[in-house]
């Protein structure tokens, strides 16, 4: 065992920080692999292969040394705080010649003038932009927003008691009973109010409402709202990972039906759901600030939607299929819903 080997071994660990080279020292000289040492330290095998390359000295690994030049190599690492004014006006005379961050790093580096990542160029680029700069005129991609690298990870917080859309009934996938609903929420330009939506997704009949804000407890009064009367008629909702489904717990007791949400930025698992939000925005493109948009408005646009022939329904409106109605011909609204 570890406590073993570091008995035999008769090392004495000074500081927790350094324990665990003091850990591979003992366990390498049992001549044990890179993947059972990190198994017995708590680390990853690979993290095990670089410590022992990067840190070798010409006596071998010996840890107090290792920690030493692994500390040097950090009071010599640089960031973007670091650089002196002189510095970022180098990497500022170049931006205005219209050389891309990538091109302005590479170049630095092989000047031999300064060591920098193009990543920590654009964040300087873009906090000139905050303070009202202009340097962000002179990158040839005008983005409003840049992209942030994720792999698909969720960063706006974990949802409490989220169950997810894999433990869901196989039978909602197949469209074959009325009651399965997707949800989510539209946003105004500028984040100015919202609409949350709801489909169901045997007869794409939609729900929709006009709310002043994403939060929480005014998306959970709508939703309730929105599907009390057509309790009966709901068994199941699947909502994205947005914070404002964050009371799903007290809408499933509410209406008494079970709540699921898709994977993290797996929007085509709720494509219906999607689609009908791209449909309302015929009615409400996105430079529409919702806060300005009246109940009726909304009420107006639901009606078309329910009341539009459907190619997927034998041409049959969502409202005949939502209520089991005979095909009849379309007549004008006289009020909405």
């Amino acid at each position: 065992t570890l406590n073993s080997l570091l008995t035999h071994a008769s090392i004495w660990v000074p500081q927790p920080f350094t324990e665990q080279r003091y850990q591979i020292h003992a366990l390498r000289r049992q001549s044990l692999s890179c993947a059972r040492i990190g198994a017995e330290v708590g680390c990853h095998a690979s993290t095990v292969s670089r410590e022992l390359k990067r840190n070798v000295s010409k006596r071998g690994y010996r840890p107090a040394a290792a920690h030493n030049k692994a500390r040097s190599r950090q009071t010599l690492r640089r960031n973007a705080r670091a650089f002196s004014a002189a510095q970022w006006a180098h990497v500022t005379h170049y931006l205005r010649l219209r050389l891309s961050p990538q091109q302005v790093a590479g170049r630095l580096k092989a000047e031999g003038a300064l060591n920098i990542s193009h990543e920590a160029i654009y964040r300087f680029v873009y906090r000139d932009k905050a303070h009202g700069g202009d340097l962000v005129g002179h990158l040839r991609c005008q983005k409003t927003r840049r992209k942030r690298y994720a792999s698909g990870q969720q960063r706006r917080g974990k949802l409490c008691d989220r169950v997810c859309i894999e433990q869901r009934d196989p039978i909602v996938e197949q469209r074959s009973r009325i009651g399965d609903w997707e949800g989510d929420t539209v946003i105004g330009k500028g984040h100015r109010g919202a609409l949350v939506t709801l489909v169901e997704r045997k007869s794409r009949y939609t729900l929709a409402m006009q709310v002043n804000s994403k939060h929480s407890d005014g998306v959970t009064q709508a939703i309730l709202e929105m599907l009390r009367p057509h309790k009966d008629q709901c068994l199941t909702l699947t909502f994205d990972n947005g914070k404002e489904f964050a009371e799903h717990v007290f809408i499933a007791r509410a209406l008494q039906a079970k709540v699921y949400f898709a994977h993290p930025y797996h929007s085509w698992e709720r494509g219906l759901n999607e689609n009908t939000n791209g449909l309302l925005r015929q009615y409400f493109p996105k430079c529409t600030n919702l806060l300005n948009v009246s109940h009726e408005e909304v009420d107006d646009a639901v009606y078309a939607l329910n009341h539009r022939p459907r190619k997927c329904l034998g041409y049959l409106t969502p409202h005949e299929v939502f209520y089991g109605l005979e095909m009849s011909p379309i007549k004008l609204p006289s009020d909405a819903l």
